[in-house]
């Protein structure tokens, strides 16, 4: 019976045609799913616009979002689109890029690729409707209300407040990649327990340093992102852990067979 070290590896050539039928592949599942989004757009951009009319509405405001010029909103909604495309696609996406990452393991490693994939495309999705829903609301709520303390007269317009929505959205679901990523270079071997444990304060710091670069100056979103994220840095340690336990134990097992 082979073992993984007698598994040939693959060569650098190899690699290359790998990496390029999986971004063949993923980009395929992007357009399909872009056309998906251009058919329900119009619902996607209400679902993006809810959380200002819901905030307007709360203080007693009429103030509907504006756009700057007759293409705009031909061009806002190609944009909410790709970017519904995106993350509607992120399960076909994260499957073929844990897959080319995969190729270059050995089969005991692959296997812990292929369980990481629909929980990777699950937090993705589920970051940025955590934002969105959760999260979005009381943020403008604090902008617009500290524009208000200030003495601004606040105009958003449609484009603006997009662009928010979307770059938060992005920012919250790459965060909650955290424990995937946690988790399988504790399955590879790559990280232990005792390492998790050595670095967590360095990963607290480093935590609240990338949500205070990919979210906005206000520190209500930065908290809303680093406080998630530490949660689920805890739950990326357990998976390390139970692995430590599992290759420990797996160890036992082989010395007392020869034994």
């Amino acid at each position: 019976m082979a073992h993984d070290d007698d598994m040939p590896r693959m060569t650098l050539g190899e690699h290359l045609d790998e990496f390029r039928w999986r971004l063949i592949y993923a980009l395929v599942g992007l357009a399909v799913a872009m056309g998906v989004c251009l058919a329900f757009g119009q619902w996607i951009l209400a679902q993006l616009r809810w959380p200002y009319t819901k905030v307007m509405a709360d203080l007693g405001r009429d103030a509907p979002l504006q756009v700057l010029g007759a293409t705009q909103g031909f061009i806002i909604y190609l944009k909410v689109s790709l970017i519904g495309g995106l993350i509607l696609s992120a399960p076909w996406g994260f499957y073929q890029m844990w897959m080319f990452v995969g190729a270059g393991l050995y089969p005991h490693e692959r296997r812990w690729i292929l369980l990481a994939v629909p929980f990777s495309a699950l937090l993705f999705v589920g970051g940025a409707l955590f934002y969105l829903y959760l999260v979005s609301v009381p943020l403008l709520r604090f902008f617009l209300t500290f524009n208000d303390y200030l003495g601004i007269d606040t105009h958003v317009t449609l484009q603006n407040h997009i662009t928010l929505m979307v770059n938060m959205m992005l920012a919250f679901a790459t965060g909650f990649q955290l424990p995937i990523v946690l988790g399988i270079l504790g399955a590879t071997g790559l990280v232990s327990a005792r390492t998790v444990g050595r670095y967590r304060r360095h990963a607290i710091v480093g935590m609240v340093i990338f949500a205070a670069l990919v979210t906005s100056p206000s520190p209500v979103d930065q908290i809303m992102l680093a406080v998630p994220m530490y949660v689920l840095f805890e739950l990326g340690a357990l998976l390390v852990w139970i692995q430590d336990r599992k290759r420990a134990g797996a160890q036992q097992t082989d010395e007392a067979s020869d034994g």
